[in-house]
């Protein structure tokens, strides 16, 4: 039996240590996009539980960002939260800060992903429509090649991710692509709310 914790529990903790609207965007869209894939993947009955690793995945990053995956442990232990979503969140940080592999599948996808959607995201903004519901994966290959494009998203790590998950860069690049386009719209509705909560 899994360790759980409830969404809206995991959105409390989410933003107790996270204030930075791009980390909650990231947030919700990785959660977005762990959800499509656990359905496609054949993991529907484990659909909110893939997405609330996502949710979570970055819960140091902005507050402890030279501890990244370290730090989460303890934050997450405090919150009560179970040792197998623990697993996962720092399984994304595999041989950057931590040593912790990438075994399930839902941890492959969070590792394959998690950078991924950044440099999707970025090439999603400078389209005159400022979104993913109208890119082809060929625009967001041609910036994926120019390694001054956002360059803070790792191509090794996504390169490394596709490999986990027994894909190829093409194949997770457009499934990533619909995965976004799945969550774009109830994510934007969030952000333009999330100030004046």
């Amino acid at each position: 039996m899994k360790d759980y914790i409830a969404r809206d529990k995991a959105m409390e903790l989410l933003k107790k240590y996270n204030k930075e609207p791009f980390h909650i965007q990231h947030a919700l869209t990785v959660e977005g996009v762990m959800k499509w894939y656990a359905k496609e993947l054949g993991y529907a009955e484990d659909e909110e539980y893939w997405g609330i690793v996502g949710l979570l995945h970055d819960i140091d990053f902005e507050q402890y960002p030279d501890a990244h995956c370290i730090k989460a442990p303890k934050l997450l232990r405090e919150a009560g939260v179970g040792e197998d979503i623990i697993h996962a969140v720092c399984s994304h940080g595999y041989e950057l800060t931590v040593d912790i592999k990438p075994e399930h599948e839902m941890e492959k996808v969070l590792y394959a992903v998690d950078e991924l959607t950044g440099l999707i995201w970025a090439a999603a903004l400078i389209r005159p429509s400022k979104s993913v519901q109208d890119m082809e994966a060929k625009s967001v290959k041609k910036k994926y090649k120019s390694a001054n494009f956002a360059a803070g998203c790792s191509r090794e790590v996504i390169e490394r991710g596709a490999e986990l998950m027994g894909c190829e860069l093409g194949d997770l690049i457009q499934n990533t692509i619909y995965a976004m386009r799945s969550c774009e719209s109830e994510i934007q509705e969030y952000m333009d709310s999330y100030g004046a909560e």
